[in-house]
């Protein structure tokens, strides 16, 4: 990988900026030939081919061949380099991360899911992931000289563009970017939002086709969207957008994370079902968890997860009814958005038919009949790995292009 592009690139000179232009294209698009990038960048074919023949010197692009047509000249297929350079994503979650590698071209070398780790607000948590982050870089055999980003995906109010975190690892008055980068040995590094970071991975290698308007639900411990709008992922000025669950819905006095009373989040959440699972086995009612319950037990959302896929019908009833009241709400989402798809996901999504039904039923019934029918709801394909692979995926885009 020759760093000078990268170089330019910072600078803002105009040719790195074509060459920028000419990465970000092939991200999106996998491949092309020379006279489909001129007609997409606007640019004549002669300085196409000046720009692609440098950046193949330079080992960013490679020449896949001959496109076999149905007449006249065969040109020259042109993409990514797979072996131009490396990228890693590292996704949160409550009691595990996971962390992937992927080549330029955007495919998985590597990836380890559930690795133990306990997420805290503390400096000792914040020393312990770069340990884990260290750990599997350390383990990898590709030149680690490649590794041009690390994404790390944190839930809450994230600014990717100025690296700051106001809800986790928020210690000193310093981007959390620049903080992470000097504890891993100053690889680069980039933070985003989790949801965020899902939309994306599931937009680029998920179950999005050619949609370039939608919203992904993540229903997970808590609850947000992401947006994408004309292609775009949607951050909203400070990088805050898709705070869903703390829409104030109802009239309860239960009290958020957030500090606030009637948060959606209190309802319909991974943390509403587990808060509301505990308070019926206190009173009486049966589950396969009512042991650990009773007992004063921990219990995982995986496990009440794991229970709704056994059957049992208490937590089905959770599911379902939590499915019901976030399908009123996405109602309102796709009245003021008109999305091609609306994609559910997250922890909760794991439940497939059991959450998905109540949430159709319930977008059916209030939102307008006109506008529903631009929308396919749809379940994340990507599933667990949704939050790794998008990570992964704006480690690489985001060295390129804010978005």
């Amino acid at each position: 990988m020759n760093i000078h592009l990268l170089q330019e690139i910072e600078k803002g000179t105009k040719s790195a900026l074509i060459k920028k232009n000419i990465i970000n294209y092939y991200i999106q698009n996998g491949s092309s030939t020379i006279t489909e990038l001129s007609k997409e960048l606007d640019l004549s074919i002669p300085t196409v081919t000046k720009f692609i023949s440098e950046m193949c010197e330079d080992g960013y692009i490679n020449d896949y061949g001959k496109l076999e047509t149905t007449g006249g000249r065969y040109p020259n297929l042109y993409g990514l380099n797979p072996e131009s350079g490396y990228f890693i994503g590292v996704d949160m979650k409550q009691s595990a991360i996971n962390i992937g590698l992927i080549n330029f071209k955007g495919d998985m070398v590597d990836l380890t899911m559930g690795i133990p780790y306990q997420m805290q607000n503390t400096p000792e948590a914040m020393n312990k992931l770069c340990e884990l982050i260290l750990a599997f870089i350390d383990k990898q055999t590709v030149d680690k000289n490649k590794i041009l980003n690390v994404n790390v995906n944190i839930s809450g109010r994230v600014n990717p563009e100025s690296g700051y975190s106001y809800s986790i690892f928020y210690f000193e008055e310093r981007p959390l970017a620049e903080i992470l980068s000097e504890k891993l040995n100053g690889y680069k590094v980039t933070i985003d939002n989790d949801t965020r970071a899902m939309t994306y991975g599931e937009y680029l290698s998920g179950c999005v086709n050619s949609e370039k308007n939608i919203i992904f639900v993540n229903i997970s411990w808590g609850l947000a969207i992401g947006i994408i709008i004309d292609g775009k992922v949607y951050t909203g000025k400070s990088g805050f957008a898709g705070e869903f669950g703390h829409m104030k819905i109802y009239d309860n006095e239960i009290l958020c994370h957030c500090g606030k009373k009637g948060c959606l989040e209190t309802e319909a959440s991974g943390l509403a079902m587990h808060r509301r699972l505990f308070e019926l086995v206190h009173d009486g009612a049966s589950s396969l968890l009512s042991k650990k319950i009773l007992k004063d037990e921990s219990v995982t959302l995986d496990e009440i997860i794991t229970a709704v896929n056994k059957e049992d019908v208490l937590c089905i009833d959770l599911v379902e009814e939590i499915g019901q009241k976030l399908g009123e709400q996405i109602a309102g989402l796709i009245n003021i958005f008109n999305p091609e798809m609306v994609i559910i996901g997250g922890t909760v999504s794991m439940t497939e038919d059991y959450i998905m039904q109540p949430v159709k039923t319930a977008i059916r019934k209030y939102s307008l009949n006109l506008v529903n029918k631009d929308s396919t709801i749809a379940i994340s394909k990507l599933k667990d790995k949704a939050g790794v692979i998008g990570a992964c995926l704006l480690a690489r885009t985001r060295l390129f292009e804010i978005y």
